[in-house]
């Protein structure tokens, strides 16, 4: 029986790695600009200061794939993606509204793989 890296192409932790350094500063970014909108249009000190603080802590992840620490990085922006979907998934779910819930549940699970991979590789 094929192993799940003989099944899909996934390369090689370098490659990985590359997809998810990327990735991570760009979901960080996303999240910045989400918490300054929601904070803006609500006047939510909430999602000022998650926003900030998951991006802030996603481009450390970020940083950390470029150290060449991929676990340290795999295990952060996992546990931040697993948090942020643990709150974006449901109200998408609710809701049904694809701005701001949809697009975060699809960016934090999308996350969760890719630390995963990250991890496991």
């Amino acid at each position: 029986m094929a192993s799940l890296f003989e099944i899909l192409p996934l390369g090689t932790l370098t490659t990985v790695a590359a997809v998810a350094k990327y990735y991570y500063f760009v979901f960080a970014f996303l999240t910045l600009i989400g918490g300054i909108i929601g904070y803006l249009k609500a006047k939510s000190l909430a999602s000022i200061i998650s926003g900030s603080l998951c991006g802030a802590i996603l481009v450390a992840a970020g940083v950390m794939l470029y150290e060449k620490r991929p676990i340290v990085a795999g295990v952060i922006a996992l546990c931040v993606s697993v948090l942020l979907a643990g709150k974006f998934v449901p109200d998408f779910i609710h809701k049904k509204a694809v701005i701001p819930g949809g697009l975060m549940a699809l960016l934090s699970l999308a996350s969760i793989v890719l630390s995963i991979l990250v991890l496991i590789r």
